[in-house]
């Protein structure tokens, strides 16, 4: 008996000197999402979670025959600040985490991003607009989407060019919607447009005070800068107050189930409209097998920005591989990871062609103008596109 515990023991200490296999070596890799999946804008953030999904079980082949094993590694930032910095503290303590793709709302990528920057996390994201995300030059944080600056000025040129004369401004308080608004409100002012008006609420059932005065001012256009969930009430209890005028909004708005919630209102009167960073995956060439493949996989259309996490995803694998090889196939640091992002050029991914630039914004991004068409919240990725550009971020 002792003499086969005296083997065992042997045969532990033999094994601590040899060298580890890949596995035991800690060679499983985790990308983490952050985005709501829960609660009010769950529909987005879910499927940014899924399009992430998808990449990895379907781009992982290169890293995998490396010796490595990928994994994702969800979390539900809630749509709230306090959530996502939480979250972000557990995903820079994991040591296989190598990248983090998310957020959906700046107000929670923009301090949650603070951790991923201390402990030199590279972060890709498929949806977060407000200026700040890029312009405090983080080497870690990118994103591939446009950005409010551009976009907000973008919806109020389109207003403009509708004939638009007067404009009732609102926003819901956030960083995001805020500062969208602003940015629309600035570019009215440039051309012309009479701004009757600029507030802040973070109602989203009854809208009765706030309706009152934008009702007597009587714009002919009022813009909501912030999330379907609040705009989609408040455009419908507009409409059952008789305002005729037109609605716009922004990226935020962009959810089917803003259909669900405002239904024939929208359709209605001058119309809705909204400008976005993401048109519908149908929209960009390179999305026709993501689509299948994602409605197979989750029995739905992808919503926006599902296309563009996948996309995220598959930039953080292909730095992932190029750090790897230049490290003798090895695990990269998340140094390595963060420099191989900001190194990729033409980066084919299934939204477009991507190069970053210093700041880790994209060379050009595309903006969109939506016409809402139907309200069938089924039907939301048919509507129409009015306008479709490709702008350069500010210098």
């Amino acid at each position: 008996m002792r003499k086969g515990m005296f083997a065992v023991v042997s045969m532990i200490a033999v094994l601590c000197l040899v060298p580890m296999s890949l596995s035991a070596q800690g060679q499983l890799i985790k990308i983490a999402t952050q985005s709501p999946l829960s609660g009010g804008l769950s529909a987005i953030g879910t499927d940014i979670k899924n399009g992430a999904q998808l990449a990895i079980e379907q781009l992982s082949g290169p890293l995998e025959k490396l010796g490595f094993k990928v994994e994702l590694a969800p979390y539900d930032d809630q749509g709230n600040p306090d959530t996502g910095v939480a979250n972000a503290k557990s995903i820079v303590s994991d040591p296989v985490i190598l990248a983090i793709v998310g957020h959906y709302n700046s107000g929670v990528q923009i301090p949650s991003s603070e951790e991923y920057h201390a402990a030199g996390l590279v972060n890709v994201s498929p949806a977060n607009t407000n200026p700040k995300v890029t312009d405090r030059g983080y080497a870690e944080v990118n994103r591939i989407c446009g950005r409010d600056d551009v976009q907000g000025a973008v919806g109020a040129q389109f207003a403009n060019s509708k004939g638009m004369k007067t404009a009732y401004v609102l926003h819901d308080k956030t960083a995001y919607g805020q500062g969208i608004a602003e940015y629309f409100q600035r570019e009215a002012k440039k051309l012309g447009i009479k701004v009757l008006g600029f507030a802040g609420t973070e109602e989203k059932a009854n809208f009765d005070s706030i309706l009152t005065p934008i009702l007597a001012a009587k714009p002919q256009v009022i813009y909501l800068g912030g999330m379907f969930d609040q705009a989609a009430v408040l455009f419908k209890q507009a409409r059952q107050k008789g305002y005729k005028g037109m609605f716009l909004s922004d990226d935020g708005f962009d959810s089917s189930d803003a259909a669900k919630i405002g239904g024939e209102a929208l359709l209605q009167g001058a119309g809705t409209y909204f400008s976005t960073v993401s048109g519908p995956a149908s929209v960009y060439p390179g999305t026709a097998k993501f689509v299948k493949d994602f409605k197979v996989k989750f029995g739905a259309e992808p919503q926006p920005f599902a296309a563009q996490s996948y996309d995220c995803v598959a930039i953080a694998l292909k730095a992932i591989e190029n750090a790897a090889l230049a490290a003798g196939k090895k695990l990269p640091t998340r140094a390595a990871v963060a420099v191989a992002v900001r190194a990729l050029k033409d980066f084919k991914g299934i939204t477009g062609t991507m190069n970053f630039n210093t700041k880790g914004d994209l060379i050009k991004a595309k903006y969109f103008i939506i016409q809402v068409t139907s309200a069938v919240p089924d039907k939301w990725s048919a509507n129409k596109i009015d306008q479709t550009l490709d702008i350069a971020p500010p210098q």
